[in-house]
């Protein structure tokens, strides 16, 4: 089917590829011109102004945006609201807090335009491994988009969680939970590195180990297998974790909802506490962003500055 991928970061990009693959006719639009020609070049149709979506493409239209949270995605869907037409599709994959999606969702329901919230995982893998994706939507439009998510996932990897905003409800959790587990291998990883045994320890070797048979067992580990074995102590990546979001508004739903969930507060603060502090375990959390998200570290040279 005929989808328009707006925004070709590390992750609009790969998701354009896949679906070529597929075999879709993807248009193709980035902000910055020279993304737009280098999938162009793969077998996208370019596009250089969201108004040749109309031109160009025949309706129902269906249009996917991987864009950054917030403004960003306020501004795209404003211009689309010009150039969109009753029964024509926004999908927004990104990572947008669900409470925004509902209600974008009703400000397009009003001029006929459905609206998709899919929350995606899989990060740089996903070309190849496929995604998993959470959507939210009205069933009947969800169905319409259908083709193209099962083809972005893995087998079985998506699922329709619910109406508007469910969908990135659920993946702000999964990414919560992703806090947790990403600080229980670092801290586990800084008590290996801290013991008497750090000399003859192998990093990347325990985490193989671990993988096989372990209840502890995870594609992060996985990941972190990756790190270690190219930087055995990861001693070039600055211990600066970034935090996206996503754990923020877990946290706050937490305390909105009156749940408690302290492994997931805590790791979300460790993240802020690692912006002061310099430690093994915070290099382990850096190193894992970059795995499966591609997400810049900052390196320290030889001077033990970082940049």
């Amino acid at each position: 089917m005929e989808i328009a991928m707006i925004g070709l970061g590390r992750m609009g990009m790969n998701m354009a590829r896949r679906l070529l693959r597929k075999g879709h006719k993807v248009y193709a639009y980035n902000r910055t011109k020279d993304k737009t020609d280098k999938i162009a070049k793969e077998g996208a149709t370019p596009l250089y102004s969201l108004e040749e979506i109309s031109q160009r493409m025949r309706a129902p239209r269906h249009v996917w945006m991987m864009l950054p949270a917030g403004e960003i995605v306020d501004s795209h869907i404003k211009k689309l609201m010009e150039i969109l037409i009753s029964g024509d599709t926004i999908v927004d994959g990104g990572n947008s807090f669900y409470k925004d999606s509902m209600q974008r969702a009703t400000c397009l329901k009003e001029r006929g335009i459905n609206f998709v919230d899919a929350g995606v995982s899989g990060g740089i893998w996903g070309l190849k491994e496929g995604y998993c994706i959470m959507a939210g939507a009205d069933p009947d439009v969800f169905e319409t988009i259908e083709p193209v998510i099962r083809d972005l996932a893995q087998e079985d990897g998506y699922l329709l969680c619910g109406p508007p905003g469910s969908g990135h409800f659920v993946k702000m959790v999964h990414n919560g939970i992703e806090y947790g587990m990403m600080q229980a291998y670092a801290e586990g990883f800084d008590i290996l590195n801290a013991s008497p045994f750090n000399q003859t320890l192998n990093f990347e070797k325990i985490a193989k180990l671990w993988n096989r048979g372990s209840v502890i067992r995870s594609w992060l580990l996985e990941l972190l297998q990756l790190a270690f074995e190219k930087e055995p102590h990861l001693l070039t990546i600055a211990p600066y974790v970034e935090d996206s979001g996503e754990g923020r508004w877990t946290v706050e739903q937490a305390i909105e909802t009156g749940v408690a969930a302290p492994v997931i507060t805590l790791s979300l603060f460790n993240r802020f506490q690692s912006r002061e502090e310099n430690s093994f375990r915070d290099r382990v959390l850096a190193a894992l962003r970059q795995e499966f998200g591609g997400h810049k570290v900052k390196r320290i040279e030889r001077t033990g500055k970082s940049k």
